[in-house]
């Protein structure tokens, strides 16, 4: 293994400041190591609040559907356990579980991870396993399996009920790059012609797609790649607002992010200098929540 291979793995594997479990740390030491197994837990402990009323038959208060914006790990825990107190490791029925979207879940997954000292990183891009002939926003984890010596996309996401519904007959803690394009791929297709940038976006919400929403992808993968795991609806920097144009130097701009961001092994060092020096880039302490419509803390941990 490589130098740089082993310090990227070494970064991956200990938690970042979102990821981190603060006060709730030895809970996480009681869970089991595996891979599997840790899906299995993150499965019992969150629930999608789109779909909660027609996927699990819960219908969650607005108080409840809030908790989707909750921006760390400690955060989201301390959420989860003032709903159910019961250990992590006891699955909850759905009425129990934290609302999440998969950014929530891939938070929670790539944190339980880390916490066994496994390398594992969020990656932000788009899904083609939700709404066919389109590429759905999305989220997933991508960890190291030391056995097969490279990384591995998984969907903490998709329990029995999302894989029934979606007639999923795959493994979905194999993905293949097919089934998932990171920011970055989605950008140089849609740059060099393989795909329409109107089908890279978020299905039940109108207008909500296109190369600028590619664009907000791709900064917000360079930051999780940072282990800066925000949310998909968070504004700041080159991320940009709904409709923006670009001019040449920004499409440039992108077309950089998207080199650094597709195979970010062997571009790590460049990928972290950048993020430190960049403002476009780098996550400042306050954030626009573009789904709320207002400026918010990053950190409250």
């Amino acid at each position: 293994m490589k130098t740089i291979e082993a310090n990227t793995l070494n970064y991956y594997a200990t938690p970042g400041r979102l990821t981190n479990s603060g006060d709730y740390e030895g809970l996480l030491k009681s869970l089991p190591a595996s891979v599997g197994e840790l899906v299995e837990v993150v499965h019992h402990l969150g629930i999608y609040d789109v779909v909660a009323e027609e996927f699990y038959n819960v219908v969650l208060s607005e108080d409840r559907k809030a908790d989707i914006h909750l921006r760390s790990g400690n955060m989201m825990l301390e959420r989860i356990l003032a709903i159910d107190d019961r250990p992590l490791s006891e699955a909850r029925p759905p009425d129990e579980r934290i609302a999440c979207r998969c950014h929530a879940f891939t938070r929670l997954i790539v944190m339980l991870l880390r916490s066994k000292g496994i390398p594992a990183r969020a990656r932000c891009g788009f899904a083609t396993y939700f709404n066919p002939e389109r590429y759905e926003d999305h989220w997933v984890c991508e960890y190291w399996n030391d056995e097969k010596q490279r990384w591995v996309l998984l969907d903490a996401q998709l329990d029995e009920v999302w894989r029934m519904r979606l007639s999923i007959d795959w493994d979905v803690r194999d993905m293949s790059q097919e089934r998932f394009l990171v920011a970055a791929d989605a950008w140089t297709r849609c740059r060099d012609g393989r795909a329409d940038p109107d089908h890279f976006g978020i299905g039940f919400y109108e207008g909500m797609y296109g190369l600028w929403f590619v664009a907000g992808n791709l900064v917000r993968d360079a930051a999780a790649l940072n282990k800066m795991e925000m949310l998909p609806w968070d504004v700041w920097g080159a991320a940009p607002m709904p409709h923006t144009t670009f001019n040449q130097e920004e499409l440039a701009f992108y077309d950089q992010l998207a080199a650094l961001t597709a195979s970010p092994d062997d571009t790590f060092d460049e990928l972290v200098a950048l993020y430190a020096g960049d403002e476009r880039v780098r996550v400042p302490q306050t954030v626009f929540n573009n789904l709320r419509q207002q400026v918010e803390p990053v950190e409250a941990v």
